[in-house]
Parts: C-alpha cells; sequence; structure tokens
C-alpha cells in the first residue's frame, strides 16, 4: 500500500458511503428531480445559514461560476498571491467571467489578507476608463498558507468593509470544515457574512466526488443556470450525492484526527536537520517545508519518496504532505522514518 500524502483529494470513499450510493434513491438533477441531492442541497444551506446551494462536480466550478456571477466583464477581483483561484484554476476567471485578476501579496505567513492590504489594491470611484473592482475572494483555510485558518473575525471585517463599497466577497471554503474543527467554530459562523460560499465534499470530508455552491435563493438559481451551460448538468447523481451526505454529517467529526497527524509530521520534519518548518504553525491538516539546506532537492526527495512507497508533492524549494482519512499515524511515522534516512 503506497502512503498518498499528495493531497486529500485522494480519499477513497468508506463503506458506509459505499452503502449509501448503492442505495441511493435517484432522479434526473436537471429537472430538479432527483430526491438525494435536493436533501444534500437542503443539508448544506441549512449548515450554512444561506437560503440555497447547489451541488457541483468540483470546487472550480463553484469559483468560477460565484466569480461569473457577481461580476460584470471588464471588472478585477482581488486575491491573494497565493490563492488557488488564481494559481490553479487554468486562468478561467478571464476565459468564463472575462475578468482581470489583481493579486495582494498578505504580509503575514499564512497568506491570509488583511483589509488594509485590500483596500490599498481596490479601484473604486476612479475615471470611467480604470478597470473597476467588482469582487473579493478569500479562503479559507488557505491551502499555499499551510492550512492556515482565517477567523470569524478577521472575515467579518473585510464582509463588512466591502460590503460599505457595494462589493460582494466570495469565499473560496474548500477546506473551510478543517478551519471550523481548528477554531472550535462553526462554518455558518465562519462564512456568516460572504455573499458567497464554496466547499468540497471531496477533500477532507472524504466523499469521492462533489462540491457546494451557496448562497441567496436566487444567486443559486442562476448559478444552476451556468452548472449547465458549463457542461455540469448531472442526471441520476443522487448515487454522488449519497455519498456527500455521509461526508457532510459523518466526517467532521474526525478532522480532529488529520490536524493531529499533520502536527506530527510537522514536528517530526521540524527535527530534520537542514528542513525548515514552524510547526507551531500547522493549524489543520496542510504540512509545508523548506528542504533548501538538506542538500537535496525537493524533487529528489519527492522522488526517494516514492521508491519508498511515499507519495507527496514539490513545489520549488518545499514539500507539500496533506493529511487525511485514509492516513494513519502509523503512516506519519513511517513517512518520518524514512524522510529521516533519505536526508
Amino acid at each position: 500500500m503506497m502512503i498518498d500524502l499528495r493531497s486529500d483529494t485522494v480519499t477513497k470513499p468508506s463503506a458506509q458511503m459505499r452503502k449509501a450510493m448503492a442505495e441511493a434513491e435517484v432522479g434526473d438533477d436537471v429537472y430538479g428531480e432527483d430526491p438525494t441531492v435536493n436533501l444534500l442541497q437542503e443539508r448544506a444551506a441549512e449548515m450554512f445559514g444561506k437560503e440555497a446551494a447547489l451541488f457541483l462536480p468540483t470546487g472550480s466550478m463553484g469559483n468560477q461560476i460565484a466569480i461569473k456571477l457577481h461580476t460584470r466583464v471588464g471588472d478585477e477581483i482581488i486575491i491573494e498571491e497565493r490563492g488557488h483561484i488564481f494559481n490553479y484554476e487554468m486562468g478561467a476567471p478571464s476565459a468564463v467571467a472575462g475578468v482581470m485578476i489583481r493579486v495582494v501579496r498578505a504580509a503575514n505567513e499564512n497568506a491570509m489578507l488583511t483589509w488594509a492590504e485590500i483596500e490599498s489594491a481596490l479601484h473604486i470611484n476612479l475615471p470611467y476608463y480604470a478597470c473597476p473592482t467588482g469582487l473579493i475572494c478569500l479562503e479559507n483555510t488557505h491551502n499555499f498558507g499551510g492550512g492556515s485558518v482565517m477567523s470569524a473575525e478577521q472575515t467579518g471585517e473585510i464582509c463588512h468593509k466591502a460590503h460599505d463599497l457595494n462589493l460582494p466577497v466570495h469565499l473560496d471554503g474548500a477546506r473551510i470544515f478543517n478551519a471550523a474543527v481548528a477554531q472550535n467554530d462553526t462554518v455558518e459562523n465562519l462564512s456568516r457574512d460572504c455573499d458567497s460560499v464554496q466547499f468540497c465534499l471531496s477533500k477532507g470530508l472524504g466523499a469521492p466526488i462533489g462540491s457546494m455552491l451557496l448562497g441567496k435563493k436566487d444567486f443559486i438559481e442562476e448559478a444552476r443556470v451556468w452548472r449547465k451551460r458549463l457542461g455540469g448538468g448531472m442526471r441520476q447523481v443522487g448515487i454522488l450525492a449519497a455519498a456527500g451526505l455521509i461526508a457532510l454529517e459523518e466526517s467532521p467529526k474526525r478532522l480532529h484526527v488529520d490536524h493531529e497527524n499533520a502536527r506530527l509530521l510537522a514536528e517530526g520534519a521540524a527535527n530534520l536537520k537542514g528542513v525548515s518548518i514552524d510547526a507551531e504553525r500547522v493549524q489543520t491538516n496542510i504540512v509545508i517545508f523548506d528542504v533548501s539546506q538538506t542538500g537535496k532537492t525537493s524533487l529528489q526527495i519527492v522522488a526517494e519518496l516514492k521508491e519508498r512507497g511515499i507519495l507527496a508533492i514539490s513545489f520549488g524549494n518545499s514539500i507539500r504532505m496533506v493529511t487525511h482519512c485514509d492516513v494513519s499515524r502509523e503512516a506519519i511515522e513511517t513517512t518520518l522514518e524514512n524522510l529521516r534516512s533519505i536526508i
């Protein structure tokens, strides 16, 4: 068995999920007739305190539909420089919504923007020939901030200040349940003031596929149109929604285990010669450590780990490892033993 630490997207559905999928009541979701999908959407909206929700194939589709609906062609959107929407969604904001991206580098290592940093980049009340700001995008947890968490207070301040300027805020909450567990808070409170939220069922929650987009009822009705337009209209998809329901109800209860394993991994890596990481900053399930002083490149280390049955991802001088429900404490200990041997 490989120890796969590349991402929490690699999780396999649990036996409970597989049983629910096999027994799912289904209908045609394009007609709005799949009862399991409808139940998942209603439950997600209830958990987040939003008016409505929409089941989507991917989180990227959710983010891009939100950007499209919140903006006009020619607008700018504000995103932290290391954000997923900017770096890993293939330029879709320009291709789908016709908008520009203005990136802002957060001063802190957690990659979480403050209102002061956002405000300095806004294009508001400028001459008509300036590209206007149309949307602010946040990310919680922040992937390349090392799974860092933005509190409800921090998010609320940004949303309130943005709304004073009639600017909407979209939250890429792909791993927001990890954020809620780390903060001992609720997903509703962490996203309360955001105009729209996207979260993934297929990452830490362990479902095989699917994400949710949430917002006001009329926003979600228009999002359904764009889901179909982008090729995301699905038919008897209750088979997948059934696993999503299990993920939504059951998986958050065990996310603390992933966080404990990530901290164990971070603390072990911090003790390795040439490795640089502040283990105290690891709040959730993502561990990113610098290996530039080890005498080997991140690519070399990742390749040697693969030969030993351990998968990770290299980024420049760093290696990223993500804990999840298919990675045990024993697997973390094995990973550290092999890292120590290689380095």
